[in-house]
């Protein structure tokens, strides 16, 4: 058994490999090789990837890619993409390009409001306690003030603080529910400080409060932290055109058409279809998310959260028949940042900006709604014509034949081979095989 080690995080970056290595794989000269072989050459560069997070051992990568062609608000993007998955990029391009003479596609911000909360436990009257929150709420803004200035001058702040009584569901359960605007940036430091701040000044007011009871002063701060669940920091994201200009796929136009809002209409009913049709969405969203240096992770958990919102798990797309106009349409929760954490550090995240044309947070979620968009017509496009894995498995044709061990001049014969075959592990494997033999 190994031994636990102390002081990890103080050990060099070499001490922490040779720990790992000889503690954990059968082979700790080929790990050194391997962690120290995706280190980069530029010592600064490096660095600067080392203090991203604690205990950097090496660099993990990533595809950066680009599809091109996105038409959104009559503005031309090429739109960077960071995922491993084969098909996502492809399938993106061509639904961009499917749009490009039709009008593309136009984006609405339906509101940026961010949210955060003080969770605290108050073991008293709520009627005493709804006239003494009346009574501090200016001191609330007051006492955040140092921390709010600036974000103030920029047009931002504290938007509302509210007070919740959930005693129903704990008991003595109560909430300050704040909202915030935070512009360009995420905000989860500034909304985390001055919820933070509100929690002192709670507790610090209840304490020297003359109608409490001595029970009701002793306020139970039980935490302070934002929700990455924003239903009112929405974009929503459509494209549209007559049905007969649905004319791509060697199937009717109103046969297509109806098709896409019957599959649309199953996920909208079918939690276990639902999950599967909005991953192909995330698909997207996740891949604009992380090139731009955003937190996919809290994207993910607001989003999945929205498709909730009405007690059963649901489809985040729309699709309708409006006399000739088909239209296909999301609006989906989207809490972003340009400015702050990764976006002004990250050589690459700073590059996709730029190739974005250094939008603003606004802008980002435009962009970031129609991919997710777009990946989810590229899907279910495939799914009512050809299915799901005629595209994908070429697309991940190469992947198989590097398993396979493939050559380049293998690979250039089966991928001019199978472009009239279907692909399938033993169909490859079976193909590689015959090349060999001969």
């Amino acid at each position: 058994m190994t031994t636990p080690v102390e002081g990890f995080s103080k050990l060099s970056k070499s001490e922490k490999i040779n720990w790992v290595a000889s503690n954990f794989t059968k082979n700790p000269k080929e790990t050194k090789q391997l962690l120290e072989r995706y280190w980069n050459d530029d010592i600064e560069l490096q660095k600067l990837h080392d203090e991203f997070i604690e205990n950097t051992v090496t660099n993990y990568y990533l595809p950066f890619a680009i599809a091109p062609n996105f038409l959104i608000n009559d503005t031309l993007y090429a739109i960077p993409m960071a995922i491993e998955e084969s098909s996502v990029v492809a399938a993106a391009s061509k639904a961009a390009k499917f749009w490009l003479n039709r009008g593309g596609f136009k984006t609405e911000i339906l509101g940026t409001e961010k949210v955060g909360q003080v969770h605290f436990i108050f073991k008293g009257s709520s009627e005493k306690l709804n006239a003494f929150f009346e009574e501090i709420l200016p001191d609330f803004y007051k006492d955040a003030s140092a921390i709010t200035k600036n974000m103030e001058k920029r047009g931002g702040g504290i938007s509302t603080i509210q007070l919740r009584n959930l005693s129903d569901k704990i008991d003595g359960y109560y909430q300050l529910h704040c909202t915030f605007e935070t512009l360009d940036a995420m905000g989860a430091n500034f909304i985390n400080s001055c919820l933070e701040q509100f929690a002192i000044t709670l507790k610090k007011k209840a304490n020297g409060h003359p109608n409490f009871t001595d029970a009701e002063k002793e306020i139970e701060i039980i935490m302070s932290i934002l929700s990455n669940y924003v239903p009112n920091c929405l974009v929503k994201a459509e494209v549209s055109c007559p049905i007969h200009e649905l004319n791509e796929d060697n199937i009717p136009p109103e046969e297509f058409a109806k098709k896409i809002i019957q599959a649309v209409a199953i996920a909208k009913a079918e939690p276990y279809r639902a999950v599967t049709h909005n991953k192909g969405i995330m698909n997207g969203i996740d891949s604009v998310v992380l090139a731009t240096g955003n937190d996919f992770r809290a994207i993910e958990a607001g989003v999945h959260a929205y498709a909730s919102k009405n007690g059963s798990y649901s489809s985040l797309t729309h699709a309708s028949i409006e006399g000739d106009i088909f239209k296909f349409w999301i609006e989906v929760p989207l809490a972003l940042g340009t400015v702050g954490g990764l976006t002004s550090l990250h050589p690459l995240v700073k590059l996709a900006l730029e190739i974005l044309q250094n939008p603003n947070a606004k802008e980002l979620m435009q962009i970031v709604a129609v991919a997710g968009l777009a990946q989810n017509f590229a899907a279910v496009r495939s799914l009512v014509t050809t299915g799901i894995q005629k595209g994908h498995m070429k697309m991940h044709l190469l992947n198989m034949l590097n398993q396979m061990g493939a050559t380049e001049s293998e690979k250039l014969q089966l991928v001019d081979y199978f472009k009239d075959h279907a692909v399938t592990n033993p169909s490859v494997k079976e193909a590689l095989e015959k090349i060999r033999s001969n």
